[in-house]
């Protein structure tokens, strides 16, 4: 007889890959850690691309299964997937559609997603909101009945960068002449200490090896950090809950609650 996990099934939604690692590594590893079904759908680049094959092998670190990819191209690099329209200029149901079969045949408790700041890239705002439509769209029965039976997530977070806990990664971005979008902190659900699965976090984001090879990307700006400091900025993953109806306590929850 199987022990069911004492974490929720987790699908995590993001624009790029290494997002997926950045963002989520940490409770994906949790998660998989703890028994429970994790999986990763990636909205942008084309699955034969380099860096479809990079988030393969970093899906692998974390116990996250295949890639599942919905496609499109990058804003700022077009030809990720040639002969596909950018994200950003796809109508949004069209994505949203799209995700409803990955949501509807994964039947995820939790989804994790870029939060509607997004880190400032416009593909991940685009993700976010293809995300929250998608979710209504999946749990409505009748509605793409193509895609499958239909399923509604118990819960849908978005990863967010609280004001107070910031500050090292700001000081890193701005070496670069990037920012870091914030959220007030009342408005953070779940800090989530990821220290016992750093190690895996850290080598999936290493797995982006063309990314980590980029002077003014995360990873490797991550990368060229001595270690305590690097592990420092990535070893708590905070997360906003999206879900319409429900208001962030004081207190912050140490796992993702459904």
């Amino acid at each position: 007889m199987t022990t069911p996990s004492p974490l929720p099934s987790l699908l995590a939604v993001c624009a790029h890959p290494d997002d997926e690692a950045l963002v989520a590594g940490g409770v994906l590893a949790q998660h998989a850690a703890a028994g429970a079904r994790t999986a990763v759908v990636t909205a942008t680049w084309a699955p034969d691309s380099l860096r479809a094959a990079e988030l393969a092998h970093a899906l692998h670190l974390l116990g996250a299964g295949k890639p599942r990819m919905l496609g499109f191209a990058d804003l700022r690099v077009p030809d990720s997937a040639p002969g596909r329209p950018r994200l950003c200029d796809v109508p949004q149901e069209e994505a949203a559609e799209r995700l409803v079969s990955h949501v509807r045949a994964f039947r995820p408790q939790v989804i994790v997603t870029h939060d509607a700041f997004g880190s400032g890239h416009p593909d991940h705002v685009r993700t976010h909101e293809v995300v929250l439509q998608a979710v209504r769209t999946a749990g409505i029965e009748g509605l793409c009945p193509q895609a499958g039976p239909s399923w509604r997530p118990s819960a849908v977070y978005g990863a967010s960068h609280p004001r107070s806990e910031s500050d090292a990664l700001a000081g890193l971005l701005s070496t670069v002449g990037k920012r870091v979008h914030t959220v007030p902190d009342e408005m953070v659900h779940a800090a989530v200490d990821i220290r016992p699965w750093l190690d895996r976090k850290l080598a999936a984001i290493m797995a982006h090896a063309s990314e980590v090879a980029r002077e003014r990307s995360l990873p490797g700006l991550l990368a060229r950090l001595p270690k305590p400091e690097r592990e420092a900025i990535v070893a708590t993953e905070f997360f906003t809950r999206l879900d319409a109806g429900h208001s962030p306590g004081p207190s912050r929850l140490k796992v993702l609650t459904v």
